[in-house]
């Protein structure tokens, strides 16, 4: 019997040993979105000079003229559709922004399918292709379409046998591919001449981009107030239609009704499966889409005033229709009719035709080539599109001007060039600003202890927007605007210094897509969103600050080396986020610190609008780090925060199960040490308590191996906390072990 015994606990111990190698030897899947997707350059969101990255080649595809040029006849030519009565331009027209003008394309059969042919103006910079995003290339896409029978109902076998029975398609084909007597014909070669060719297709030239590169009258003075409105966070439009496309690869959802008495369209979710994308469809760019009407994947807007009627009344929801999906950014927003036509007209200045391929009078097939359309919307974006040729002015010194009570801060930076200072004297000034000069100074003047303030008088919608690189505001209160305080995107070199906003809608202080920020000595109250914001940015300082009375104190989301340094966060319903959030242009977030900041009895009530993801914080929250990686978060006071004073998680705890994420979900090599955590999680809030989670110190939900955490006589969750003196096969068997728990406990 003694040897028995000694045998099965042998085995008890060498089973427990294999366990445990297995556990911390075995491989662990890379935190990777689907697809393995790029950062998505963080800084992307905005700003106006922004370039026309490379445009992406395939390794196997190589552009060259000959392999163009065989596309453009490809492109035209009936010969590649099943019954030989339709070309690649019938449901993709140059005259009509290379859509069909349908909103609902014809098949192959002559009945209307779901949706629309969406453009190919600059389609060759997409990482995903159709409304639903199931190609990841051009040439996948040119296969599916070729071969789908409701669209070209092509068969391969007998197209390239009819390609091959051409003289001229064997010999371009065989130059364009290096081939011998039509051997390069083939169903691959013909996808790729068709991508070569709709790589070609890039409008960058329009009134728009005049502007943006300097020219200031390319742009009518209604076309200037439009791109104004475009960036402002008021309509957010910047935030998804991204510079310089004016769209991405992204995919939201804001809730575009369906057809009358037509099925529902789940969208992208039929291609992922994931709850997240019911209804979801890619961000469209917005070059030339004036040409391109009707409107949404449906065609269900006719014109462009019906698309800025459905955003402002609060996209689907709106609408009356109950979309528990639907993207935070999707808010009602106030503008008047003169607005709305600005807005529109600003539309019309993305409008550039002058690197259309020409039509080939005849393909070599001999089929007929579609024929020239009149697109009465050219006639519209001619009248629109009416700015002046630049005038030419000498460089002058830069200026400094002064405003004093009763004039208006915007007409003197109305008449700014670069490097001016404008000095504004006590007072109160009840308007909404601007700044489009580069390097721009705008201070206040503090006199027996006051400065001047921004008075939006709650019907104002931000307060400041700047949309040039390097501008300085200092000492300035802006107050009860409805959207946002001081709205900085996509610019470099910004410093937002001794100012304080109070009650400025969603954001009191917000650079987003930006570079070297620098936001210090700002106190910001009564945000439904965040007081101090910095998003999709890179290379940022915020210091010495303080944050209260908002939902969220402080907030790094999708940002990449930001300090946050000596700030006081208190009296929020959570005091610092540092997020990775899904369907933004940045997908990372990381190497970001948080140091020696106060975070303070976080405790107070979460009023953020509905859909807002920051509504989803529990109140009580110190520091919350979701998906983030690579934070350290040390010397910080942080106490009496009702549901927690760290918590680190990953989106899983946010979104629902099975829902497909563009970013990494998961937090990962986070470096949590030497903190002051003193009576934290004493009263959760039922969030908290929902998701079977005790108050504590620190709390992880277990998601990240590589995260740790030195933290002496803190109140943890779990118990025990991974630390640097931990061998990582230990760190890495015991994170297994948790999440075997996990998946046991529900």
């Amino acid at each position: 019997m003694k040897r028995w015994g000694i045998r099965i606990g042998g085995g008890l111990a060498l089973l427990l040993i294999t366990l445990f190698l297995i556990a911390a030897f075995w491989p662990v899947p890379p935190d990777l979105p689907p697809g393995g997707l790029s950062d998505g350059m963080p800084g992307a969101t905005g700003a106006l000079r922004r370039p026309f990255p490379p445009m992406p080649i395939p390794p196997d595809n190589p552009q060259t003229p000959e392999k163009a040029e065989l596309g453009r006849l490809l492109f035209y030519d009936p010969i590649l559709s099943g019954d030989r009565t339709r070309s690649c331009a019938t449901c993709h027209h140059p005259d009509l922004g290379f859509t069909d003008g349908q909103g609902r394309s014809i098949g192959a059969d002559g009945q209307p399918m779901r949706r629309g042919a969406p453009t190919l103006w600059n389609v060759g910079y997409l990482r995903r292709l159709f409304w639903d995003g199931r190609a990841t290339s051009l040439e996948e896409a040119a296969r599916m379409s070729l071969t789908d029978p409701r669209e070209m109902a092509a068969d391969p076998e007998r197209l390239v046998q009819a390609l091959k029975a051409i003289p001229e398609y064997r010999e371009r084909f065989d130059r364009a591919f290096g081939g011998r007597d039509g051997s390069a014909v083939t169903f691959e070669n013909i996808a790729k001449a068709i991508a070569a060719f709709e790589r070609t297709l890039v409008s960058r030239n329009s009134p728009f981009d005049r502007f943006a590169a300097g020219d200031a009258a390319a742009l009518t003075p209604a076309q200037r107030r439009g791109l104004n409105l475009f960036r402002s966070g008021r309509t957010r439009c910047f935030e998804c239609h991204t510079l310089p496309l004016f769209g991405s690869s992204d995919f939201r959802v804001i809730g575009v009704p369906d057809l009358p008495g037509g099925p529902a369209d789940r969208g992208r979710a039929e291609v992922t499966g994931s709850p997240r994308d019911e209804r979801a469809f890619k961000v469209p760019t917005l070059r030339n889409v004036a040409l391109t009407a009707p409107y949404m994947h449906n065609g269900i807007f006719a014109t462009l005033e019906e698309v800025v009627d459905f955003y402002k009344d609060g996209g689907g929801r709106g609408r009356g229709m109950d979309l528990p999906n639907l993207d935070s950014k999707i808010q009602p927003f106030r503008l008047s009719p003169e607005e709305r036509e600005d807005l529109v007209a600003f539309l019309y200045a993305l409008t550039d035709e002058s690197a259309m391929p020409p039509v080939p009078e005849s393909v070599p097939s001999g089929l007929p080539v579609v024929p020239r359309l009149e697109n009465p919307a050219r006639a519209v974006a001619a009248r629109f599109n009416v700015g002046a040729a630049a005038a030419s002015e000498p460089p002058r010194a830069p200026q400094t001007r002064v405003v004093r009570p009763g004039e208006s801060i915007q007409a003197a930076l109305d008449q700014a060039g670069p490097g001016d200072t404008i000095l504004v004297e006590p007072g109160i000034y009840r308007e909404s600003l601007v700044v489009e000069a580069e390097n721009l100074t705008l201070r206040g003047i503090v006199r027996d202890g006051q400065r001047p303030i921004l008075d939006g008088e709650g019907i104002r919608g931000d307060g400041i927007i700047a949309t040039r690189d390097g501008f300085t505001i200092e000492n300035f209160i802006v107050r009860h605007y409805t959207n946002n305080g001081i709205v900085v995107p996509g610019a470099r070199g910004i410093v937002i210094r001794d100012v304080v906003t109070e009650d400025t809608g969603a954001y009191g202080v917000y650079p987003v897509g930006s570079e070297d920020i620098l936001i210090e000595r700002v106190v910001a109250t009564g945000a439904w969103d965040t007081g101090i914001y910095i998003g999709q940015s890179r290379n940022g300082v915020i210091r010495d600050s303080e944050a209260y009375g908002n939902v969220s104190g402080i907030e790094v989301e999708n940002s990449v080396n930001i300090t946050v340094v000596n700030n006081y966060a208190h009296d929020n319903a959570a005091g610092l986020l540092v997020f990775v959030l899904p369907n933004l242009e940045s997908k990372v977030g990381s190497r970001n610190r948080i140091i020696g900041n106060r975070i303070i009895r976080n405790n107070g009530p979460n009023f953020a609008k509905p859909g807002a993801i920051v509504g989803n914080v529990p109140s009580g929250t110190g520091i919350l780090i979701m998906a983030a990686d690579e934070t350290e978060v040390t010397d910080n006071e942080i106490r009496d925060n009702a549901s927690v004073g760290i918590a680190v998680v990953g989106l899983h705890q946010v979104f629902p199960k099975g829902t497909v994420f563009d970013v990494g979900a998961i937090p990962e090599r986070n470096w949590i040490h030497d903190n002051v955590l003193v009576h934290n999680g004493f009263n959760p809030d039922p969030k908290v308590r929902a998701a079977g989670l005790p108050g504590a110190d620190l709390l992880w939900d277990a998601s990240g191996w590589d995260n740790l955490w030195r933290e002496a006589g803190a109140r943890a969750f779990p118990p025990f906390l991974p630390g640097p003196d931990w061998p990582w096969p230990v760190r890495r068997a015991y994170w297994r072990l948790l999440q075997l728990l996990v998946r046991l406990l529900g």
